[in-house]
């Protein structure tokens, strides 16, 4: 077996924003086997500033990777505990290389054409306008659930939003999460959870900074609607770690990032988890090109959580993949007629 990688720069239509700044670029790295005129390719799905593996060794991991191909899916998953994004690419690549087509990873109704998934439409950062527009499209579009990114401009601005909607779209019509990234003050945190609960949202995502062991647990006790936590997972290896966290904290949710928390083993753990402690969860995509989003999205599929997923965000980029992914009226589908473009890469499959 032969292993290459190729680094790829995803170039965003729009300037993105969140908390912690504005996304004009994301870099992304592919690894590439091949064996018996066979390929499979993965998507190390790294975030800049987010990911834990965001280290100056990254490519020389990626190197040792190559040249070690010949251990296999499982014994690198457990040499890579520092590098979860290069955990998702090292078990992808392995699952392309085995199927019958390079892209049907997890073959299902899914990837027939014959069901779908329920998903939230995202709404970006900005001026108040732009995000009020933004609104405006994911409701036309028939989005049963959006989720806002707040915490970077300023707070009353962000509740006229809300209102916004709530003045037009009840709770049973269109179910409301918001995404903080961590924005808060933990000083603050619980006045601004109850000013937001006026609205009547689904939940909340990491609304202080993560490594606030106490404060957050004490936010998720005595929150009036539920806490998600996100950021929070990243940099936690371990089952025995994983478990401590959340029996510690006790969120309401948890949301699992393949590309940030070891791939699909490293999801299942935290799902495993947070299932015999009560605790729901659900799965977003972090900005992966179309075939790191393709990976996740027939993964979700195959674990029936009728909740709406985070996966829309293929369509963000000026210089994605074809694929056969579509989003209509809030769900994500698997149309057969369309096929893989991934010449940008310099493949063809």
């Amino acid at each position: 077996m032969k292993a290459t990688y190729k680094k790829y720069i995803l170039n965003f239509k729009r300037p993105s924003g969140t908390s912690r700044g504005v996304m004009t670029e994301k870099e992304t790295w592919f690894l590439l086997l091949e064996e018996k005129g066979k390929i499979g390719i993965g998507e190390c799905g790294i975030l800049r500033t987010l990911s834990i593996d965001d280290r100056p060794d990254y490519e020389e991991k990626l190197q040792w990777v190559c040249q070690n191909i010949h251990l296999g899916k499982d014994e690198l998953w457990d040499e890579l505990m520092e590098f979860p994004s290069i955990q998702f690419g090292v078990e992808m690549a392995f699952l392309s290389l085995q199927s019958k087509m390079p892209f049907d990873l997890f073959p299902s109704e899914f990837t027939e054409g014959k069901n779908n998934m329920l998903i939230n439409g995202l709404v970006w950062m900005g001026e108040e306008q732009f995000m009020k527009t933004q609104i405006e499209e994911k409701l036309a579009q028939g989005f049963s659930c959006i989720k806002l990114k707040i915490g970077a401009i300023d707070f009353e601005k962000e509740l006229g939003l809300l209102r916004f909607i709530r003045q037009n779209f009840d709770a049973k019509t269109i179910e409301i999460r918001v995404d903080a990234n961590g924005a808060f003050d933990s000083n603050e945190a619980l006045n601004k959870l109850h000013q937001l609960s006026e609205f009547k949202l689904h939940s909340i995502e990491q609304p202080i900074k993560s490594n606030q062991i106490q404060e957050m647990k004490l936010l998720c006790q005595q929150t009036p609607f539920p806490i998600a936590l996100d950021e929070e997972l990243i940099g936690v290896f371990g089952i025995e770690n994983k478990q401590k966290l959340l029996e510690e904290i006790q969120p309401q949710y948890i949301i699992l990032k393949p590309s940030l928390v070891g791939g699909f083993k490293g999801t299942l753990e935290w799902i495993s988890i947070a299932e015999s402690l009560n605790i729901g969860w659900w799965i977003t995509s972090a900005l992966e090109s179309n075939i790191g989003l393709n990976a996740i999205t027939q993964f979700t599929f195959t674990l029936n959580n009728p909740m709406p997923q985070g996966l829309g965000t293929g369509g963000l980029y000026t210089n994605n993949f074809d694929c056969p992914l579509e989003i209509e009226k809030g769900h994500i589908q698997f149309n057969v007629q369309m096929h893989w473009d991934i010449s940008n890469l310099g493949i063809s499959l």
